[in-house]
């Protein structure tokens, strides 16, 4: 599912339009929702499977502003040996406009921060998660 939020004016800044930091937020929220739909997450973190983003890269397209409703879309990019790459991308939900997209790439670790090999059931997890949709 795709997390859709309505722009508040405490998301803007002086220039009206979201905050670039706030993107963030809204990106942090759209991969916990990807999480959640196709992993437990519960027995994950009971088996100190540690999620850890180590680079974001952001293509801010055009601005969102008050009122307007995003939908976050996330979706698998990539597998490497140690990290996962999600691709998202923010569109308003009536126009279709896209407002940024973005890389992030994290690693699991352990719960001592070493990162794991991604492999087996883990990566078949991962494996199991989409890719963004068009």
């Amino acid at each position: 599912m795709n997390p859709e939020i309505r722009i508040r004016g405490y998301h803007t800044d002086m220039y009206q339009h979201v905050n670039n930091a706030r993107y963030l937020e809204f990106l942090e929220e759209g991969r916990w929702q990807l999480l959640e739909d196709h992993m437990n997450l519960e027995e994950m973190m009971n088996n100190n499977f540690l999620f850890f983003v180590v680079n974001i890269n952001i293509s801010f397209k055009s601005p969102a502003k008050a009122n307007d409703i995003i939908i976050v879309k996330s979706g698998l990019g990539k597998i490497g040996n140690t990290s996962v790459v999600f691709k998202q991308k923010i569109i308003n939900k009536q126009t279709g406009a896209v407002y940024i997209e973005s890389d992030c790439t994290f690693v699991i670790a352990d719960g001592d921060g070493n990162p794991r090999k991604l492999e087996g059931e883990l990566k078949e997890n991962f494996l199991n998660i989409p890719a963004l949709e068009k």
